[in-house]
């Protein structure tokens, strides 16, 4: 909010860091106040006011800021009445090329840590810090204001927006530096903002379709940790234990979505989720029809990830030797070296193709990457059953 309405990314940052530090201060002897977010945002806002106060002694820019900052109120100009989805259109400004917006936004908006940005996007971490820096130095050196854009400018916007959403979603899903396997409130956060733009824009079919993927996919988290809380893998989860009305919604949205003939990758990507909820068990799943679908999402999204998600479904309808044969090209990627993700599915094609040492050793290769913690307690699981496997029997 404060960045909205000071128009001023690093101005909004370093007074939203001065009223956290007040409140360090005051709470402890005056006690927490009813509304502790709006309490930070307040302070911050009147310190950017004065700020801008001191600053504004030429041309009347005083008597203009003063008499816009006075008249707004605090949802008066957001996007659907949601200031966060507002600043999320506004940082994804066209003059920064689109990485650069989606890398700032996930960091200044949505508050995710460089190294959890740099996992998402299978980059290095001072890469990551380095891009942030330079879209915050062109801000300021280009003058760019942070204001919410009008509906005519939102369409330059969007991908940018989903794309956001979609990693935010992302991260919570499958989080990293905590135990669990799901972060509840990221996910929240990302569907909230997902059902927020899709009343903003109903007849987006990749909104739609991005609105399907996260309830489709997040319908199945109460299933994906056990009751020690580790990591259950999807063929492996009691389906009794997914939100079927969630997922009703969804197939409601994907078909609603698909319906307008003009796919998109979130459209399809909740396509495959759909195929997954209709599959009473793990045997039933359409895995020949799923494959499908990755082939054609990769005519809009030629990535080594979605080449990878459509090895492991080629894996499963035609076996672990079709699946290995595309994984194996993937792994002379440099940039797919980084995912963790890459190794594990190698590691279970190899063990299904009876090649334990290289089996553990692509699951060694995983574990070198640092992944979440739980994905760790699976990975060294799978060692472990593998070299018990391959063990020696000892004579008696």
């Amino acid at each position: 909010m404060v960045a909205r309405l000071a128009g001023d990314l690093s101005l909004a940052e370093d007074c939203t860091q001065e009223a956290c530090a007040a409140a360090i201060d005051q709470w402890p002897r005056e006690g927490l106040p009813a509304n502790p977010g709006g309490w930070v945002v307040a302070v911050a806002r009147r310190r950017a006011l004065d700020n801008l106060r001191r600053e504004s002694a030429r041309a009347g820019k005083e008597r203009e800021a003063v008499r816009e900052w006075a008249a707004a109120e605090p949802d008066g100009s957001a996007v659907a009445g949601d200031d966060q989805l507002a600043l999320l259109f506004a940082c994804c400004h066209p003059a920064l090329d689109p990485a650069s917006r989606v890398t700032l936004t996930l960091r200044v908006v949505c508050g995710l840590p460089t190294a959890s940005i740099a996992r998402l996007l299978l980059l290095s971490e001072p890469a990551v810090a380095q891009r942030i820096v330079r879209a915050k130095r062109k801000i300021r050196d280009a003058g760019i204001r942070l204001r919410v854009p009008d509906p005519g400018e939102r369409p330059v916007r969007l991908a940018s927006v989903l794309r956001v959403i979609y990693l935010t979603f992302t991260e919570g899903h499958s989080p990293h530096g905590i135990s669990a396997v799901v972060r509840d409130d990221l996910c929240g956060e990302a569907l909230r903002l997902a059902a927020r733009l899709h009343r903003l824009l109903p007849d987006e079919p990749e909104v739609t379709g991005l609105l399907a993927l996260i309830m489709l996919t997040g319908a199945r988290s109460a299933a994906r940790a056990d009751e020690d809380g580790a990591l259950v893998l999807l063929a492996d989860q009691d389906r009794s234990r997914w939100d079927r009305d969630r997922q009703d919604e969804g197939r409601s949205l994907v078909e609603a979505a698909l319906a307008q003939r003009r796919p998109g990758p979130y459209q399809l990507q909740a396509a495959i989720a759909a195929c997954h909820a209709d599959a009473e068990t793990a045997a039933d799943t359409d895995w020949r029809q799923i494959a499908a679908l990755y082939s054609e999402l990769l005519r809009f999204d030629p990535s080594p990830v979605i080449e990878a998600n459509r090895a492991v479904a080629v894996a499963y309808a035609e076996g672990p030797t079709a699946g290995m044969a595309i994984l194996d090209t993937l792994a002379a990627s440099s940039r797919l070296a980084r995912w963790p993700q890459l190794h594990i599915a190698r590691g279970a094609l190899l063990a299904q193709c009876g090649r334990h040492d290289d089996a553990i050793a692509a699951y060694r290769d995983a574990l070198a990457l640092e992944p979440a913690s739980a994905v760790r307690r699976h990975i060294s699981a799978q060692i472990a059953a593998l070299g018990a496997a391959h063990a020696p029997i000892e004579e008696t």
